[in-house]
């Protein structure tokens, strides 16, 4: 399976704010954004998209041409729980300390872990490989957690080197499942 994932533009949320599954708002270059994203996306044919239910990811899609796109709550990105729109310096919980130390299976207070994100993940790829054949160009127009859990479902890395992939707003990064 070809998979072209798309990670959202910029968001309307000040640096250092840990933001989630909040739905937060794009920010003001959004359309400037979005053009150069499309422009990306411009040659290429999908068989199927999807996009996390997410404004942020919604709107990216429908300014792409792909309004009709499938959304797919399993496509958000990480639950942070209590810790979502608050900026990481000042979140004052006595599990964020254990979270840093082991981010992959500790979950946020009320939220998930890095695990449990891989699961849903996982969840969703499994479903979709059985759905259609190999060959199928799969987009999905998602968050920087679910393109780093697919980077290592795809073998590109190991789940503790998740976080040293980057992927910036507005990426278009092909991978093969």
């Amino acid at each position: 399976m070809h998979l072209t994932l798309i990670r959202h533009t910029s968001v309307a949320v000040p640096p250092g704010v840990c933001y989630g599954q909040s739905d937060v708002p794009v920010s003001a270059s959004f359309r400037d954004e979005a053009e150069i994203v499309s422009g990306k996306l411009q040659n290429r044919v999908f068989d199927v998209v999807y996009t996390s239910p997410l404004s942020r990811c919604t709107a990216l899609a429908r300014h792409c041409g792909y309004a009709e796109a499938e959304t797919d709550h399993r496509l958000m990105e990480m639950n942070f729980g209590n810790w979502e729109m608050k900026n990481w310096d000042e979140i004052d919980d006595p599990r964020l300390p254990l979270w840093f130390d082991n981010w992959q299976t500790c979950p946020t207070t009320n939220g998930e872990s890095f695990q449990q994100l891989m699961n849903r993940i996982g969840h969703f790829t499994n479903e979709i490989k059985k759905q259609y054949p190999d060959n199928t160009r799969v987009a999905l127009f998602t968050h920087a957690g679910v393109i780093r859990v697919m980077g290592i479902l795809c073998g590109l890395f190991a789940a503790e080197k998740a976080f040293d992939y980057r992927v910036s707003y507005g990426d278009v990064i092909e991978m093969s499942l």
